[in-house]
């Protein structure tokens, strides 16, 4: 394969383009048509001019649109549109988050190898990394989601990737990327960092050193809770040669309507995180005020213990979800406590009660049932997930009209 293989076409945008216009820009060229709105490529395959033609296209040595396990144009819109938000030089979309960080896994590990992962992950990731991952002989230790002398002692040989994902989900804490980068590459090894919670509109990991940026499109990108979708950023190289060739192995693939959904949402994403992200602040803000609530767990408060570190990294803004602890008796011990919690959910009449996040609706759930119900009661604890913690993604309704909806079930507690 040489440099000067034939490729495809690219949008002609100026070099100094802000992240704002490359969302909305950014892409493949239009077709001869010339259609404004980007085109969906409903086609399973594509067809070749001659024989020859498709030979150097299906041995990747012209660049072109062969099948769309692993080539589409829909598809193709949108990496290069969040390759370009993230500042990487690459993405490959799959067909979810998780979808992503098991692609990951596959095109970066092997039996033997090792991995640093913070323990306060979504819960589905730590099942994948520990139980799944676990099966094919990859070890993984689970630390502290904010100390990174706890990633560095944890270092072994075989130490091939570190992972994090900050702010965590659902206690939002943040993790210092630049010191967990220098940390990795001390060692030889990669950091990955899922990226879902900001999205690029609020931080850019790969800026911090990052190798790799995970997304769940589900979230943010789309933004509206249409469809599901994931994608890997990061350097060209990799992309290239350890994601691309098992994508087309094993098939994790983004759907072109998918695709085109994601396109249309991240050209609102900046629009959305911001007004999104104000709304959450306010509604922390109230919440921390609240006689009803222990603890509110939200970067943007001054009193989140990494308040200074996340407001750097996330460009000042806190993103758009608020997670709280209700007050219960404490001779009732957890079940008191997810009583209460279940108590203030139900009461709720404008929140979506559903464990996903990043729509323009409000979403609440009790993680400790829901999103971390597979973990055990320990591996919970040790992430600091209690019973009586509630998470709340926060979407575009009036602010008053939320909190309303959330008085309704804690002013009933705090009687």
């Amino acid at each position: 394969m040489t440099n000067d293989k034939k490729k495809l076409p690219r949008v002609e945008l100026p070099a100094d383009a802000r992240l704002d216009t490359l969302a909305v820009r950014e892409g493949l060229p239009p077709s001869p048509w010339g259609e404004n709105s980007e085109a969906l490529f409903l086609t399973s395959s594509f067809v070749h001019p001659d024989a020859a033609t498709a030979a150097r296209r299906f041995a990747n040595e012209e660049e072109a649109f062969v099948y769309s396990r692993f080539t589409n144009p829909t598809v193709t819109m949108f990496e290069r549109r969040l390759a370009a938000l993230e500042g990487t030089e690459a993405c490959l979309a799959t067909s979810s988050g998780m979808a992503a960080i098991l692609l990951l896994a596959m095109g970066l590990l092997k039996a033997g190898d090792h991995v640093i992962c913070s323990r306060s992950v979504f819960g589905s990731t730590i099942k994948l990394l520990a139980g799944e991952m676990g099966k094919f002989g990859v070890e993984t230790s689970f630390v502290s989601q904010t100390d990174p002398e706890e990633w560095r002692a944890a270092l072994r040989p075989t130490t091939k990737l570190l992972f994090a994902e900050t702010p965590s989900n659902p206690l939002t804490e943040a993790c210092d990327i630049r010191a967990l980068a220098d940390i990795a590459h001390g060692a030889g090894a990669l950091l990955a960092v899922d990226n879902c919670f900001c999205s690029p509109a609020l931080q850019q990991p790969a800026k911090l050193g990052a190798d790799l940026i995970i997304h769940s499109g589900t979230k943010y990108l789309d933004g509206q809770g249409r469809v599901v979708a994931g994608a890997i950023c990061g350097p060209e190289a990799l992309i290239n040669d350890k994601f691309i060739p098992v994508m087309r192995s094993a098939g994790m693939t983004l759907s072109a309507f998918n695709a085109w959904v994601c396109l249309k949402g991240m050209e609102t994403l900046s629009i959305r995180m911001q007004a999104q992200s104000a709304r959450a602040l306010e509604l922390a803000e109230w919440l921390e005020r609240h006689p009803a609530i222990e603890r509110v767990y939200y970067p943007g408060l001054k009193s989140h213990p990494q308040h200074e570190l996340a407001m750097r990294q996330q460009g000042g803004v806190g993103g758009a979800v608020v997670s709280f602890i209700v007050r219960s008796p404490q001779a009732g011990g957890p079940a008191a406590a997810r009583a209460n919690a279940f108590h203030v959910i139900d009461a709720t009449r404008i929140c979506s009660i559903t464990a996903n996040l990043g729509d323009t609706k409000t979403t609440i759930t009790h993680p400790a049932s829901t999103s971390h119900g597979r973990l055990t009661e320990d591996q919970r604890l040790a992430a600091g997930i209690t019973q009586g913690m509630i998470r709340v993604a926060v979407g575009l309704e009036h602010i008053e009209d939320l909190k309303s909806d959330l008085a309704r079930g804690l002013d009933t507690l705090a009687a």
